[in-house]
């Protein structure tokens, strides 16, 4: 008889005797393929060199024509001050900007005299506040309030001469008329003005983690090839909590914010059922699109004007807008003022432009990337009496970003680097006597680690705009 396998899988032996393997392994793994880089390929980076510290500063130039140029340098033809001004800025941390759409605002007032000029000021932040929806008859008291909401309210700066900006950031024909910069045919000394510069500062900090093994798992795993497997997947770790931090730091960092419905801070965000869903409709995005116009925020990408292809349609020069998977349903059930589907699906204009990583679609001026990773803030909103069928944690809704970033609004700090992608350092020592000491005697563990250093330089807050909102499930 001769040897013969026979069918060791259903209990026959063959004839030399009970088989070990039956089954066919692969040893290819399962890979993962590796996520996409969706906000790192947005920043220029600044290179920091050796032996500078970990910080690094740039200056800013305040233009000219605005409010924040605040100066002493302005006279009149006598050598003196025709008009005072005072200033008071205001900044709201995450607090309402329904309707100005900022989260700074200075107040300037002018006057022949340091009190009329302080008054006008505070009349100036009077008419603010009562915009945003917090207002007495009273400035102290009005002040009082708003800061205890989380405002910050700087009426320390002193009173100054009031044409060191000309008209500053005034919009009013008025203002402006009044305050060009005339010359007379003697000239003299008149119109001299002044320039501001502030200090842009960021740094960067190192991170880094490791994972310890044994001889043995590397001698009886499997996976022959598993120590290569697992140093690839600590690189793309490692590159996620970069792309994760960025993220973060975009999110905190924009200049402009607005919330869904009637909601005018995070905590007021809801879905309750009776009440307006704090949702952002079409409105609200064509006024954030305005706002960051008036900022001068660089739009990303061109007017695509169509082609040849059956059913291609004309879009705007747009901006790039970054929302997660659960704002889709929204995004897609967007109306315009005449009552016409406002979004635009990608497939209705691929053929005539270049399209970025995750694009779905338009919507005014503002092309849409979905991020899978795209964080929220878990149970921020209002309480859940009633929901309506929006997402909520611990009984608080969640409150979802969409987010959009001017070109050059921020850089990343890289550190011994090409200057274009993030320098990963991954140290691994094998288990044997080189690695042996008094802790690991006979050698047995070994490990793998990998560091980097990340840094974030935010250089135009008022580039970066923010609407939040809540989000069906």
């Amino acid at each position: 008889m001769p040897r013969a396998y026979n069918d060791p899988i259903n209990s026959v032996d063959s004839t030399v005797g009970e088989q070990i393997r039956t089954d066919h392994f692969n040893k290819t793994a399962l890979i993962e393929l590796k996520k996409e880089q969706f906000f790192s390929q947005l920043a220029d980076v600044t290179s920091m060199p050796k032996n500078m510290g970990k910080t690094i500063k740039l200056f800013h130039y305040l233009p000219l024509l605005d409010d924040a140029n605040i100066n002493d340098q302005g006279i009149d033809a006598a050598g003196l001050s025709a008009q005072l001004e005072k200033t008071i800025i205001i900044t709201k941390d995450d607090v309402a900007v329904a309707t100005s759409g900022l989260t700074s605002f200075h107040a300037v007032g002018e006057g022949a005299d340091s009190g009329t000029a302080t008054t006008a000021a505070e009349s100036a932040a009077n008419d603010y506040f009562l915009l945003e929806g917090v207002f007495d008859t009273d400035y102290a008291t009005t002040k009082a309030a708003v800061i205890a909401l989380g405002w910050t309210v700087d009426d320390s700066i002193p009173v100054v001469p009031e044409s060191g900006n000309l008209y500053g950031s005034s919009k009013a024909v008025g203002t402006i008329s009044a305050k060009l910069p005339v010359l007379s045919e003697n000239g003299g000394r008149v119109n001299r003005v002044g320039f501001k510069r502030v200090i842009l500062e960021g740094s960067f900090e190192k991170f880094g983690f490791f994972d310890e093994y044994t001889q043995e798992s590397m001698d009886f795993d499997s996976d022959s090839e598993l120590q290569m497997h697992i140093s690839r997947e600590m690189l793309r770790g490692a590159n996620e909590m970069t792309e994760d931090a960025l993220q973060v730091d975009l999110l905190n960092s924009a200049g402009v914010i607005r919330f869904g419905g009637d909601a005018t801070a995070t905590i007021e965000l809801t879905g309750n059922n009776g009440d307006t869903p704090s949702i952002i409709d079409y409105d609200d995005l064509m006024r954030l699109s305005i706002i960051l116009d008036d900022n001068r925020c660089p739009k990303s990408t061109k007017i695509i004007t169509g082609s040849r292809m059956i059913d291609t349609q004309v879009i705007d020069a747009a901006r790039y807008m970054y929302i997660g998977s659960e704002l889709i349903p929204s995004i897609k059930k967007m109306v315009d003022n005449f009552n016409n589907q406002a979004f635009i699906p990608v497939q209705h204009y691929a053929s005539a432009g270049t399209l970025a990583t995750g694009e779905i679609g338009t919507v005014d001026q503002f092309r849409i990337i979905v991020v899978p990773e795209m964080q929220h803030w878990a149970g921020d909103g209002a309480a859940v009496t009633t929901n309506d069928g929006y997402r909520a944690t611990g009984g608080n809704y969640d409150v979802f970003p969409m987010l959009v970033i001017g070109s050059g609004s921020f850089t990343t700090i890289g550190f011994q680097t090409d200057g274009k992608t993030v320098k990963f350092k991954i140290t691994n020592k094998k288990p044997g006597t080189e690695i042996a000491d008094r802790n690991d005697p006979y050698g047995e563990l070994g490990f793998s680690s990998i560091k980097w250093y990340y840094g974030f330089f935010l250089r135009r807050p008022e580039h970066i705009a923010l609407a939040k909102c809540v989000a069906e499930y």
